[in-house]
């Protein structure tokens, strides 16, 4: 330090201000800053002395995190089908007056537009300006630019991105096999040699053990649980009896070529898991989890029986036998018969079972064998449930089974039902024509399930009635979870500038069974609309 001061005693110093400490060959102080008598140096070092630089005791840090800037034009990282809807969404409390895309690779300008206005959404606490380059239909990568916003992630604009996107969705369920080698010509990277296919000992009786190998990982340790396998397995049905033409024989799994839907191939392999899981008593077990033991390598223990994992099981047996019997009436038989036990099972816990997965399994169970004791308990819960809660997928399950049905059928409950899920989808594509984001969505909660949720019921519905503003809604729900939101992230794997697993996995869609599903129904849907406005 330049010296020590110190303060004399008969002085008293209030506050000091602009005083400004020079470090040169001579200790200067400025007029204005007090007077100098109030001070006294006991040592000075100067330059001449010594060439070591002394700080006053602060040192300079340089260890912090660059605060990670993004862009303020959002667009869906993918790309945008050539001849839909293409809306970037600004972010900013003042937009530009226009906007321009440039070609990705030359940086040429090929098409300029005037941003509109939109104003602030208070769900989302944003000011969101859209730049609608609708008009513009040219194959190829791009980006967006405004002056003062500055520029967005990269996109495509190509003939069809969905059925590419729908199809990565898919194959996910073959990479997530358990008990199975992947082999490197159709898992590519993720290709492994069969796992967990050890036996399995129960949980609370250690000496006993079963083979529970096949299903579907839940997790990265290699869980496999039947509540979730049974979500995924009744959306990827009600996908492949919606829009049967986009799942094909041939989406690159092992069965590819067999004559069968690949997507009852893939829910097959599940089924066949499940089968396993299943009681003499008709009772299911809930999961099967993986532990790590240091000395004997992972372990596999059989959790315990749950209600809600056997009326699941029950709904699901018997939704896959209605559907697969035309390929193989022996199996559909074998999984009827599994079905049937584990309702009459639930029927002795009913007190452990909400009305709404009773009503799911009964109307699966009418639909498949057309049996009166199931169509009476499907009755009594839409009579008694005039307004239900179609949030919940048992009860929304229940009804789209119940409408699909060849066996009869109350026609006043189903059109009571019809105009419930009208209703719903109605009050979905408000909700979300009426965001500034154009989906129904708060971002400060995070999180995807409630959009998924909402667009397998708007599906349907669009299904039903084939309204172009629900496909448009869809479709933009698709270029939220695309990269057109406020974090700027694709949450699907391996796509766009910014994915999820740069962020935080936990936000992932495809590692999880059942959003996964979810997802198909919202591409193929998607696919069904856009060739119904084609063939229009």
């Amino acid at each position: 330090m330049i010296g020590k001061v110190i303060m004399q005693k008969s002085a008293m110093v209030k506050k000091i201000t602009g005083m400004i400490l020079v470090l040169t060959l001579s200790f200067t102080v400025a007029t204005g800053c007090g007077n100098l008598q109030d001070f006294q140096v006991d040592s000075l070092t100067s330059k001449e002395e010594t060439d070591e630089f002394t700080s006053l005791g602060l040192s300079p840090e340089f260890d912090y995190e660059v605060p990670e800037s993004l862009p303020n034009i959002l667009v869906d990282q993918v790309g945008y089908a050539a001849g839909s809807k293409k809306v970037a969404m600004i972010n900013g409390e003042t937009p530009p007056e226009t906007f321009s895309v440039l070609d990705a690779e030359t940086g040429r300008e090929v098409y300029t537009g005037k941003v509109e206005s939109k104003g602030y959404d208070v769900s989302v606490s944003a000011y969101i300006s859209y730049a609608d380059f609708t008009d513009f239909n040219t194959v190829g990568s791009y980006y967006i630019q405004a002056a003062s916003i500055g520029r967005s992630y990269a996109f495509e604009i190509i003939e069809d991105p969905y059925k590419a996107l729908l199809n990565r969705v898919f194959k996910q369920y073959y990479l997530s096999r358990c008990g199975l080698t992947l082999s490197a010509e159709l898992a590519g990277e993720a290709a492994h040699n069969a796992c967990h296919s050890r036996e399995a000992q129960m949980k609370d009786e250690a000496m006993i053990k079963c083979d529970v190998s096949g299903g579907w990982h839940v997790d990265e340790i290699g869980s496999r649980d039947v509540v979730s396998g049974c979500q995924a397995v009744n959306t990827l049905l009600l996908a492949y009896e919606l829009y049967p033409d986009d799942l094909g024989d041939n989406m690159g799994i092992p069965e590819s070529g067999n004559g069968i839907p690949d997507v009852l191939d893939e829910v097959k392999y599940e089924i066949d898991w499940l089968l396993k899981m299943q009681d003499t008593s008709g009772a299911v077990y809930a999961s099967v989890s993986s532990v790590d033991n240091k000395n004997a390598g992972y372990i596999l223990y059989i959790d315990g029986i749950t209600m809600e994992a056997t009326i699941h099981y029950a709904a699901t047996m018997a939704k896959f036998s209605y559907l697969y019997q035309s390929y193989d009436r022996e199996f559909a038989t074998l999984c009827l018969q599994a079905s049937d036990r584990a309702y009459r099972y639930a029927e002795n816990y009913l007190a452990d079972v909400s009305e709404g997965q009773y009503f799911f399994a009964a109307a699966e169970l009418y639909r498949a064998t057309g049996g009166y004791h199931y169509h009476s308990a499907v009755k009594s819960y839409l009579t008694q449930n005039p307004d239900p809660d179609l949030d919940n997928d048992y009860v929304f399950w229940g009804y789209v089974t119940y409408l699909s049905t060849k066996q009869k059928v109350d026609m006043n409950l189903c059109e009571a039902a019809t105009q419930n899920l009208m209703r719903k989808g109605e009050t979905i594509s408000y909700a979300s024509k009426d965001s500034k984001l154009l989906v129904n969505t708060d971002e400060k909660q995070g999180g995807n399930a409630g959009l998924l949720r909402d667009m397998a019921r708007l599906a349907v519905v669009d299904h039903i009635i084939t309204n172009h503003e629900y496909g448009t809604v869809l479709e933009n729900h698709a270029h939220y979870m695309l990269g057109r939101n406020l974090q700027s992230i694709s949450y699907l794997d391996g796509v766009g500038g910014r994915n999820y697993r740069d962020v935080d996995v936990s936000l992932g869609i495809m590692n999880q069974v059942d959003q996964n599903a979810e997802l198909l129904l919202l591409f193929a849907a998607i696919m069904d609309d856009e060739l119904v406005v084609a063939e229009e």
